[in-house]
């Protein structure tokens, strides 16, 4: 989606869907390699039915095919066993479906047998199929076989179990090991230790905060560049921080010429960069370009996740602010991580940059126009449900709004290739 050709959410709707969260899964490098996606309805309710199941897959998959960024990653939706009969797993393509199948409540383990015949099924259709760490009991042992995934919530089991859960999962399985609410660097390290090759939770968007830690060069020149723009410098000022700093001019021309600008002509000069962009814009990508700086220090998924905010917001805001502010609620998205991408405390990470008021109190203090788009945001990945409500109204914005934005937020974040 170009920024030349922003498109307008869709009109409100008197059936509007339900909303959906989502929470990225990543692998031993950090980087996303899915998503799992969540009903709102049933986060409250904690009951699937073949209705809600159909209509997530129907609201993600709508706003994202196959062709699309989002369309490599892997999707996982969780079901209960009534809904996989549902004639809604005919509609979609499996290959990057994964399907959490839950256990059976305990008065009805006795149909693990019954149940397996409809999941070897749904295994030869190319849906793969998830389970929890129960699956390693032995009353669930002919549901082994079908698992790729095995997940391990963190939440749940005791710290001191973990390990003897992994060790039966290496040894009577060849499904990956998936490791759910994971909150610390010390769990991710323990879990890591122990072979599991992917996390869920937020571990990795929490700072790191080192004493005497200080903004690397690379991050510095960006910085410079955001406090020229908003001082509104010249052209050849600007021009001059891009020359000093390769990398960040070759970043600048890549985000540019990437399909997520739409440019109809190759950018290939810093001059012409900064006059097609405008003063107001390159303020906007020179805070994108923040996410391609951590070297290799700050996990992938922070970058990703940066702009994935930045766009929600934007669009959020497109039919509620002034332009300006759009752009400035993009730049709050973005900046929401910049402690953790900067290794500061978001005091002294803001200090060293030149921001618009509202930006400011956004991100300092959660007020402002802005602070109740960044709590919708935030609420889209995790279960703040009476948050998502609360933000929602206040903002005037319907289900079937948040949930567009939220999947054209996804695939753009993807297509900038963070």
């Amino acid at each position: 989606m170009s920024d030349q050709q922003t498109s307008t959410p869709p009109p409100p709707r008197a059936d509007a869907p339900i909303a959906f969260a989502h929470q990225a899964i990543l692998d031993a490098k950090r980087a996303i390699i899915g998503y799992e996606l969540f009903d709102r309805s049933v986060l409250l309710s904690s009951k699937h039915t073949a209705a809600s199941d159909a209509q997530l897959l129907f609201n993600v998959l709508s706003g994202a095919n196959a062709e699309s960024p989002l369309g490599t990653k892997d999707l996982f939706v969780n079901c209960t066993h009534d809904s996989l009969s549902g004639g809604h797993l005919d509609l979609i393509v499996p290959q990057r479906v994964v399907l959490e199948i839950p256990p059976l409540e305990i008065s009805d383990v006795d149909q693990i047998l019954t149940r397996l015949p409809n999941l070897q099924e749904i295994k030869r259709r190319g849906f793969r199929l998830a389970f929890d760490y129960s699956v390693l009991t032995q009353p669930y042992a002919p549901w082994l076989d079908l698992a790729s995934f095995i997940k391990f919530d963190l939440s749940v089991i005791r710290p001191q179990t973990i390990g003897s859960f992994i060790k039966l999962a290496h040894a009577k399985s060849s499904a990956q090991l998936i490791a759910e609410k994971v909150e610390t660097p010390a769990q991710y390290e323990m879990v890591a230790s122990l072979g599991v090759t992917l996390f869920q939770g937020f571990w990795f968007a929490k700072p790191i905060l080192v004493q005497g830690q200080s903004v690397r060069p690379a991050q510095a020149n960006i910085l410079q560049l955001i406090n020229l723009v908003r001082k509104q410098a010249s052209t050849a000022e600007i021009e001059e921080v891009l020359k000093r700093d390769p990398t960040l001019s070759f970043n600048l021309l890549r985000f540019i010429n990437s399909a997520g600008f739409g440019m109809r002509t190759e950018v290939t000069s810093f001059k012409h960069a900064v006059m097609l962009l405008g003063l107001n814009r390159l303020f906007k990508w020179a805070a994108l370009l923040l996410t391609t700086s951590h070297g290799g220090e700050m996990p992938p998924a922070v970058g990703t996740t940066a702009v994935a905010r930045g766009r929600l917001m934007e669009l959020l805001a497109t039919e509620l602010l002034p332009p300006e502010e759009c752009d400035n609620a993009f730049v709050v998205g973005v900046f929401s991580l910049l402690d953790t991408m900067l290794g500061l405390s978001m005091e002294t990470a803001l200090a060293t940059v030149s921001l618009p008021e509202s930006v400011t109190q956004a991100l300092l203090h959660r007020t402002g126009p802005l602070a109740p788009f960044l709590e919708l945001t935030v609420a889209c990945e995790t279960g703040d449900d009476e948050a998502f409500g609360r933000t929602a109204t206040q903002l005037g914005l319907n289900n079937n709004q948040v949930n567009w934005a939220h999947v054209q937020a996804l695939v753009w974040a993807e297509s900038m290739g963070v």
